[in-house]
């Protein structure tokens, strides 16, 4: 059993990347029945947003075990994608990935971050909930429907 003290954090290199992809299909494959499709993010080209967007990786073991991909906005910190691998999943790790953005927003001085779910990753919504997030609104998509959710953090 794998302790939280066991894991460690660095950001993504261009190298990573295949790595990233890996853990976001596997990460995501539960949903794909849910929604009859792959998640976008399991389409995504992480080549490219590895080259554009701060990535942060969870280390276990020596192998990348989770990553949360984040975009600074004017009034916000974006979280665009958060996963752990289902190996995994249930050690914390998310809220590690979670609590790490929430350090990097602050020290960005952005008081709020964003994300949006799919309504029927259910897990994944109270998950957020949990954390303090919030639903501002949804917004149909591809037949199922978005939610927008944000957390404000105390400045």
């Amino acid at each position: 059993m794998m302790t939280n003290n066991s894991i460690r954090f660095r950001p993504a290199g261009p190298a990573d990347a295949a790595a990233i992809r890996d853990i976001v299909r596997s990460a995501y494959a539960k949903w794909v029945p849910v929604i009859g499709r792959e998640p976008l993010p399991m389409r995504a080209d992480y080549d490219k947003a590895v080259a554009e967007h701060p990535f942060d990786l969870a280390i276990a073991d020596g192998r990348v075990v989770g990553m949360i991909e984040t975009v600074l906005a004017d009034d916000h910190l974006w979280i665009e994608n958060v996963c752990v691998a289902p190996e995994a999943q249930g050690r914390g790790i998310g809220r590690l990935l979670l609590e790490r953005a929430e350090q990097k927003a602050l020290e960005a001085g952005r008081p709020e971050l964003r994300l949006l779910t799919n309504a029927a990753f259910a897990d994944n919504v109270s998950l957020y909930k949990w954390h303090g997030y919030v639903i501002d609104r949804e917004e149909p998509f591809m037949g199922g429907m978005t939610v927008y959710m944000s957390k404000r953090l105390a400045g």
